[in-house]
């Protein structure tokens, strides 16, 4: 029993010590997100990292090898969308025109969520102005997902396969372009209509307006290649 006893105290140390280490790894990243969405990655210091997240140089190097590690899982973070195709596959019904509606709302859904802090609307906007090598791992392991596995199969279902590859990838790029611009012009948008003030607030009638006008483009264009 008293071995036991050795075990599970052991045992509790070590998960308390797992999720402290969590907890500062966190702090870390929050911090290192917001110096990064400020001053760029060229600006950004570990010291001013290190300053907001209140821990010390050893933390910063425990968790990652250096401030480009950092910097590339920081970006990950702000711009991941594997959970929101994660749940727009799992809304998704039979028919395409279905489908693309889960993935127009999940992912509308994902880039307004009131509960993302601002710094990362603002980082994933330094990150595209000036690309580092973090964009080629976000690309990789996010937007071509989203639009080779999800995006695209959901096109040609509903062209009903008259386009080849390249067409359907520049469809797909208008439809993500749209639930992209309410991100990253988010501020403009509230200055040019009073009525989006709080962009975050009208996230169904944004996926909505994105589906109907997509869809509409759509069939045109369907219809276009039917007829040639």
């Amino acid at each position: 029993m008293f071995k036991t006893g050795v075990v599970v105290t052991k045992d509790r140390n070590e998960i308390s010590t797992e999720t402290s280490e969590e907890s500062t790894r966190e702090k870390i990243l929050n911090a290192a997100g917001e110096v990064f969405a400020e001053e760029g990655f060229e600006g950004a210091t570990i010291r001013a990292i290190t300053e907001r997240a209140g821990v010390n140089v050893a933390a910063v190097n425990y968790h990652f090898r250096d401030k480009a590690e950092l910097y590339t899982k920081v970006v990950l973070q702000a711009c991941s969308v594997q959970a929101a195709l994660q749940d727009a596959m799992a809304d998704a019904a039979d028919s395409p025109e279905e489908r693309l509606r889960s993935i127009v709302h999940h992912f509308v859904r994902y880039l307004l969520d009131p509960s993302r802090p601002d710094w990362m609307r603002r980082l994933k906007a330094r990150e595209m102005a000036n690309p580092t090598a973090a964009l080629d791992e976000l690309v990789e392991k996010n937007l071509r997902p989203l639009r080779d596995e999800f995006l695209r199969p959901t096109l040609r279902d509903l062209t009903e396969g008259r386009f080849n590859q390249r067409e359907l990838g520049l469809i797909a790029s208008s439809v993500m372009s749209q639930c992209l611009y309410f991100l990253q012009y988010q501020p403009i948008i509230e200055r040019l209509n009073p009525d989006f003030k709080n962009l975050k607030s009208n996230v169904a009638e944004i996926a909505d307006h994105v589906t109907r006008f997509s869809l509409a483009a759509i069939r045109e264009m369907t219809r276009q290649a039917r007829r040639s």
